[in-house]
């Protein structure tokens, strides 16, 4: 399973990408890979608009029954699916009653030390948009396998996805040219990847013409890396980093102690000289934070430099940065972005929405009408006339894991570098870290008292 992360982690860091077409495309080199290569039925290979509702971060799918769960902060169970069938409430109750899932029990006890979910051998937790379009892909096989199975209570479909992501996201794939999903992003990179806004480039010159240090640190591998920053930042985008680390195969990178991973210097995009530890800045491959922390030292003659970690993921970037080191952590949370388009009493009937090149692909930062807010739910309390309001899983990792949440880098970008922000705390509210605005399904509570804090 570690080695299946690894090849997610490449593929979760593309960069500043055109989430819908990136998604069609993820969707598809998987789907081809099952139909092609494993035997599976071929509508797998047919979306519909509404089909891509079925996205929403947050998700964890159970590996054994096919079953997805949306969590309560507590790890209760808010809402659940067969494949992409929505449970009813009576059948959510006699599954799961008012118990925490037991996934979140026995994660609690992993190596790890994370109470989140993750890649197990008994679940795996959706929470980066480049996740989701598997996600839709997996609830179509169980829908196909349910079908074809009546009556089946187990299924073994995992391992072919697995071999699905070693297919399409291995490390030489991009090198060799090979899968469905890097020859056609090579071929139409401007049709999955934005250019980055003026505005990043100055705030990140600005930062080194501070004296600050600047990192770029990847799981993808350099060549890779390259084509993306070439594209995003500018041919020289390297100059804007005092540092740059590729194939990082995060989380690894902040949690593998005490046998941290080697640095290795590249040459010609391939890994070359293992090194012991790091003496100066440059472009290396693997390694791990405590080694990075030290150089960190070295450069700057201080004994416990500050870090500031951005990131998009909570699994591979937040959760690990925080845990594991003295970090602090921005949660680039896409949630944030073009809010006023999210909301549901103003937003378009899809058959009304604008045309579509290709198969039609829903913004995956939208609402999802199966499973509600990526931030709070309601649940049904005995003896209230009307349901209370809880705060998801994904909520409170948020607030306890990060030190603010932004909608992307531009966001702050004109900011003065010196400009203090409201942190998540124990001490503030659990909206109190979000900037430049909480998102509208938790600031239309006013307040915490509405929310059920559990």
């Amino acid at each position: 399973m570690m080695e299946t992360e690894q090849h997610l982690e490449r593929l979760r860091d593309m960069g500043d990408v055109d989430r819908a077409m990136a998604s069609q495309l993820i969707y598809n080199s998987f789907a081809q890979f099952l139909v092609k290569e494993k035997g599976y039925d071929e509508e797998l290979l047919t979306l519909t608009l509404e089909d891509w509702d079925f996205c929403c971060k947050g998700l964890a799918l159970d590996l054994e029954d096919g079953t997805f769960i949306k969590l309560a902060a507590d790890g209760t169970v808010l809402r659940a699916s067969h494949g992409t069938k929505m449970m009813t409430p009576e059948a959510l109750t006699e599954a799961y009653g008012k118990k925490e899932w037991r996934h979140c029990l026995s994660d609690k006890r992993s190596v790890s030390g994370s109470d989140i979910p993750c890649c197990s051998g008994k679940c795996y937790f959706y929470d980066n948009y480049f996740d989701l379009p598997g996600a839709l892909l997996c609830a179509k096989v169980v829908d196909s396998l349910t079908k074809q199975n009546r009556g089946q209570k187990t299924f073994d479909f995992w391992k072919d996805v697995v071999a699905g992501i070693q297919h399409n996201f291995k490390m030489s794939a991009f090198k060799e040219n090979c899968g469905f999903f890097f020859p056609e992003i090579k071929r139409n990179l401007g049709k999955y990847v934005y250019r980055c806004p003026e505005s990043v480039k100055k705030w990140l010159q600005q930062i080194k013409d501070a004296g600050k240090i600047t990192m770029l640190i990847t799981s993808s591998h350099s060549d890779y890396c390259k084509l993306l920053g070439s594209y995003i930042l500018g041919k020289d985008f390297a100059d804007l980093f005092d540092i740059v680390i590729t194939n990082a195969l995060k989380p690894g990178f902040f949690s593998h102690f005490p046998s941290q991973r080697s640095f290795y210097t590249l040459e010609n995009d391939e890994e070359k000289d293992e090194l012991p530890s790091l003496d100066k800045p440059g472009w290396y491959s693997q390694g791990n934070a405590v080694h990075l922390y030290e150089l960190l030292k070295k450069m700057t003659s201080k004994l416990e430099p500050k870090v500031v970690y951005f990131g998009d993921s909570m699994h591979s970037d937040i959760f690990p940065a925080h845990h594991y080191t003295n970090w602090e952590t921005v949660l680039i949370l896409e949630e944030l972005q073009g809010q006023e388009m999210e909301k549901p009493e103003e937003a378009e009937p899809l058959e009304k929405r604008g045309k579509y090149e290709g198969p039609k692909v829903k913004p995956l930062n939208c609402l999802s009408n199966k499973w509600g807010s990526y931030f709070i739910d309601s649940v049904s309390r005995r003896g209230n006339a009307e349901d209370s309001l809880v705060y998801t899983w994904s909520s409170k990792r948020i607030s306890t894991y990060s030190t603010i949440a932004i909608p992307n880098i531009e966001s702050i970008a004109e900011l003065p570098l010196d400009y203090k922000f409201t942190r998540f705390s124990a001490n503030n509210s659990k909206t109190a870290g979000y900037y430049p605005l909480v998102h509208y399904t938790l600031a239309s509570q006013n307040t915490d008292s509405k929310i059920i804090s559990t």
